[in-house]
């Protein structure tokens, strides 16, 4: 079974201005995965989404699924992938939780830290920086990574 990462980071620029109760606080698409992080690096993978965690990280988003509020944009591109019969591991991560992440936390064998496997220093970093940008205008809580396994 091949392990590529898809997905898209969305943020919700009505949610700040309006209120998550506002017909306008809809999530739309932000950025794809692939054009700022095109690493596949298997620690990162099991850290971040429990996929292939033979490092026994306690991985921050494991198998949570497919946004049920995912933009169209988002929608789109996952359907372009076969939807939920033709990818696995879907799952999704906000900012507001990063960024009260401890990367200093190690796997099971106390060997590796969440830093070392997909902090700043990764090729998760710059993934990391354009969500803390859009995180600074729409709010930590309106901006997230969706992703899933193919």
């Amino acid at each position: 079974m091949s392990t590529d990462v898809s997905g898209m980071i969305e943020c919700r620029p009505g949610a700040r201005i309006w209120g998550l109760d506002d017909e306008d606080s809809v999530w739309e698409v932000g950025i794809d995965l692939y054009l700022v992080n095109q690493g596949n690096a298997y620690d990162g993978l099991a850290c971040l989404f429990g996929i292939r965690n033979l490092y026994g990280f306690r991985p921050l988003a494991e198998e949570r699924g497919f946004p049920d509020d995912a933009s169209a944009g988002l929608r789109a591109v996952f359907a372009g992938y076969g939807g939920p019969h033709d990818v696995y591991g879907t799952t999704w991560l906000t900012w507001a939780e990063l960024e009260t992440t401890d990367w200093e936390e190690t796997n099971a064998s106390g060997m590796r830290t969440r830093a070392s496997a997909a902090g700043i220093d990764t090729d998760w970093g710059r993934v990391w920086k354009v969500m803390r940008i859009l995180s600074e205008i729409h709010g930590p809580e309106n901006v997230r990574l969706v992703v899933w396994f193919y």
